[in-house]
């Protein structure tokens, strides 16, 4: 999935790391499952008793890195007396149903859920209002942001009783089964490349760029050459592999498309798709020539620090405090986002929606039955007009909102268009560079908060 969110110095946010006792099965009564320990992250800084509590879902990482890097939460908590909370997703960071154990067997990994960790959350804020003398009143709102903004949202849906409003970010809640065209993330990534300076040329380079990886690859010795001009740990045995790896780091850059430095992903500087570009977007590229001048591109995207001296991994895309193990068991089973892409249409490598392939893959992988449309199912597909209180944000740059609500479902489902904007900018810390519209967009969140906050108290 679409992924998340730093400066290249993040504020140092003041909270306690504390854990709560959760039964590994909430929807099962066997006895013998277990329990575990569920890590969440809270600060009474700002808050005074009765006031709101500001939760935030946690994605497929660890619950450190959202915390300090959703300035959002934490420059509006003062203003509205808010205690944050930021709850540990089952299965990731520090929350291990099984410990060590947990990813060693599909039997141990049957607990990773998106319902499950629904459930989790939904206990931990009854644990706080429990033991927190003068919560017991206290209105929760729910955030996040892409997978976490899923959550928030999908935490509204399913326990209204619970949270009184939600703010998603980013949050492609459609990317499911054929609600969108599964062509429309390669699309809006391309058309982050083609806006730039010289974009045009930038996205012809890249769209030519497939091909040549193949026809060098299928040339003498062109495992070892490719490794060899790409930096790669080991040599390509596998082109199609390699090529996805090549291609998320292009998907990469347009989600974290900002127009400061920041740490999102790996330390970047402000609009590095411009960057990216600049190495490529001259004259038209060919033969090794080409290659070579990919190869800044990821130099460029893993080590713009300069600290990154040894080979490139062509299994790992991101930083380490992202779950990859976890996603792809989550992926494979419930959280079936089909990407395609057309070679008319966007700059990245031709690829078909093949569903039967993919859980074949999956079943290979994880010994799981793969159930595409059951997300649709559990959540309400585009059937959402029966929900309230949910504020969907999008920046129109950001792949991951072609999956998202940018329009308005009814007068409480409201959709903001983040013009210029990446992955769930809004939720980020303030920044002298942000545009208008992001500020607007905060703006409104906050109006609809007082609103859900003032209904809930009434």
């Amino acid at each position: 999935t679409a992924r998340r969110f730093a400066t290249t110095s993040p504020p140092q946010y003041v909270y306690k790391t504390q854990y709560v006792e959760q039964p590994i099965d909430h929807f099962g009564f066997e006895e013998d499952v277990g329990v575990y320990k569920q890590r969440y992250l809270i600060s009474c800084e700002f808050w005074k008793p009765g006031k709101p509590i500001f939760f935030y879902a946690g994605n497929e990482g660890d619950i450190t890195w959202f915390c300090n890097n959703t300035g959002f939460m934490w420059e509006i908590a003062p203003e509205f007396q808010a205690m944050l909370l930021f709850a540990e997703h089952r299965y990731y960071g520090d929350s291990l149903p099984f410990g060590p154990d947990s990813y060693n067997t599909s039997h141990n990994l049957q607990y990773l859920s998106s319902e499950q960790a629904l459930a989790d959350f939904v206990l931990l804020i009854e644990h706080i209002k429990e033991t927190q003398p003068g919560a017991q009143a206290s209105s929760v709102v729910a955030f996040g942001g892409s997978y976490g903004g899923m959550l928030a949202a999908w935490l509204r849906m399913k326990y209204p009783n619970i949270v009184v409003g939600a703010i998603a970010a980013s949050a492609p809640i459609w990317q499911f089964a054929n609600l969108v065209p599964c062509d429309t993330l390669d699309v809006i990534a391309s058309r982050a490349f083609r806006r730039t300076p010289g974009g045009e040329q930038c996205f012809e380079n890249i769209r030519s760029l497939w091909k040549n990886v193949m026809d060098t690859w299928n040339g003498e010795h062109g495992e070892q050459l490719l490794s060899g001009i790409f930096n790669t740990c080991k040599f390509v045995w596998d082109v199609k592999p390699f090529i996805d790896w090549l291609s998320k780091i292009f998907r990469n850059l347009a989600t974290v498309n900002y127009p400061y430095p920041a740490s999102a992903l790996e330390p970047l500087p402000a609009w590095p798709v411009s960057v990216a570009c600049s190495f490529i977007n001259e004259s038209v590229l060919t033969g090794e020539e080409q290659l070579l001048a990919v190869s800044k591109i990821v130099n460029f995207y893993f080590n713009y620090t300069g600290e990154h001296t040894s080979c490139f991994n062509t299994s790992t895309q991101a930083s380490a405090s992202l779950g990859d193990r976890g996603w792809d068991y989550q992926a494979c089973t419930e959280m079936v986002m089909p990407v395609c892409s057309d070679y008319e249409t966007s700059m990245f490598p031709p690829a078909e929606w093949d569903v039967e392939a993919y859980a074949e893959s999956c079943a290979k992988r994880w010994n799981v039955t793969t159930r595409p449309d059951w997300v649709v199912l559990e959540y309400g597909g585009k059937d959402i007009s029966s929900y309230s209180n949910i504020v969907f944000s999008n920046g129109d740059l950001d792949p991951w909102s072609g999956g998202g609500v940018t329009t308005n479902v009814s007068d409480t489902l409201t959709a903001i268009a983040i013009a210029g904007g990446a992955h769930h900018l809004d939720l980020r810390s303030s920044n002298p560079h942000d545009p208008q519209s992001v500020i607007d967009a905060r703006n409104i969140e906050k109006e609809h908060i007082w609103k859900w906050i003032g209904l809930s108290t009434a």
